[in-house]
């Protein structure tokens, strides 16, 4: 039997059995069993054509942040990516019109960020069909999703694409679980957790464990997850990114249909063939990918605000900014003085660990 058609038969036992707290082990164990297989169909050293991790598409990564634009064939992505960065990638009223990766490059606020339209994805792309393999690794690699839809199949479409990328260890929109999992030598499973009455349970912990031939660990949960949250801590290769649901062609819709639409949680409508609201699809983009700008001043000159540092705002201490100009510098630091609104006195002098804010000014002072 191949890989396929065991993650079927899962599949479909899966949607068979009735979920409740007594099953809760038993589907627990099924769904350790499906990652596995699809970690397995996706490995290289798979049987079942390659396909690995780092099987995507064979595209540089420049500029401050990459953002994917990910969809079904024909919903606009081209038209997308030539509006907003001026790049060629071919349009027509036919499927599959894109069949590698297009990179173009978005200026917006002194950073540079690369888009790419990736070829469109169909159902089953999580487990090899058409070129789904490629176009997710190189997702995978992206800091933010933009998912294309067309406006007139816009909730199923956005079903159908997040069961493709979910089952190739995207999890978008989410944060990972804080779930501290420790194997042990000895001692059995230990599962705590800061719930009174959490999702799991310790025999549907045993029976997710047992799957991976665990059975000696600590598992304490410090929030209410499932089985799901469980398996992506064990597999450890999941990828939290955000994600924003652009809803494109809103032409084709009424205004009232819009205004539902729009009232969604991550979602931008957009025209991008007449170009409405592709500057609030960018804004939004700048907001979801928390960039921070930080301006270098010479000792003695004014600020340079044409080429800011950009940072991400998970990694935007003083040592970040050092070593995103020279690796060197960091270790000949003194001390920084910081201008903005990260500090109470302008300058403040600051060491390596002080976190800056969105235009903050920096000048730094080496050790003599």
């Amino acid at each position: 039997m191949s890989v396929l058609q065991k993650i079927k038969e899962i599949e479909d036992e899966m949607a068979r059995t009735q979920k409740n707290k007594a099953t809760a082990g038993h589907l627990g164990m099924l769904k350790a069993k499906l990652a596995k297989l699809r970690r397995e169909l996706l490995e290289p050293s798979s049987g079942a054509g390659g396909g690995g991790k780092g099987d995507g598409f064979d595209v540089n990564k420049v500029g401050d942040a990459r953002v994917g634009l990910v969809g079904f064939p024909s919903v606009g992505k081209s038209t997308l990516l030539n509006k907003l960065t001026g790049t060629f990638s071919e349009v027509a009223a036919y499927e599959f019109t894109t069949l590698t990766c297009v990179p173009g490059v978005i200026r917006y606020r002194g950073a540079k960020i690369q888009l790419l339209d990736l070829p469109g994805i169909i159902e089953g792309a999580k487990d090899g069909k058409g070129r789904g393999r490629q176009v997710i690794a190189t997702a995978r690699t992206c800091d933010l999703i933009l998912i294309v839809l067309d406006c007139l199949k816009p909730i199923t479409h956005k079903k159908l694409i997040e069961h493709e990328l979910e089952g190739f260890g995207l999890r978008l929109n989410k944060t990972p679980p804080e779930i501290t999992f420790k194997k042990k030598d000895k001692g059995g499973i230990n599962f705590t957790s800061t719930l009174a009455n959490p999702k799991l349970d310790l025999e549907a912990v045993r029976a997710v464990l047992s799957e991976y031939r665990i059975h000696n660990a600590d598992v304490h949960l410090k929030g209410d997850y499932d089985v799901d949250d469980l398996v992506d801590v064990i597999e450890g290769s999941r990828v939290y990114v955000p994600c924003i649901y652009v809803i494109n062609k809103i032409d084709q819709i009424t205004l009232e249909e819009l205004n539902v639409l729009d009232r969604l949680p991550h979602y931008c409508p957009v025209c991008a063939y007449h170009e409405w609201n592709l500057e609030g699809l960018v804004e939004m983009c700048w907001e979801y990918l928390k960039l921070v700008r930080v301006y270098t001043k010479p000792k003695g000159k004014l600020p340079d605000y044409n080429d800011p540092v950009v940072l991400r705002a998970t990694h935007c201490a003083v040592e970040d900014f050092c070593n995103r100009l020279h690796k060197a510098i960091a270790k000949q630091l003194k001390y920084a003085l910081v201008w903005g609104s990260s500090v109470k006195h302008r300058p403040q002098k600051v060491g390596k660990e002080h976190v800056l804010h969105d235009e903050d000014i920096v000048q730094l002072v080496k050790r003599i």
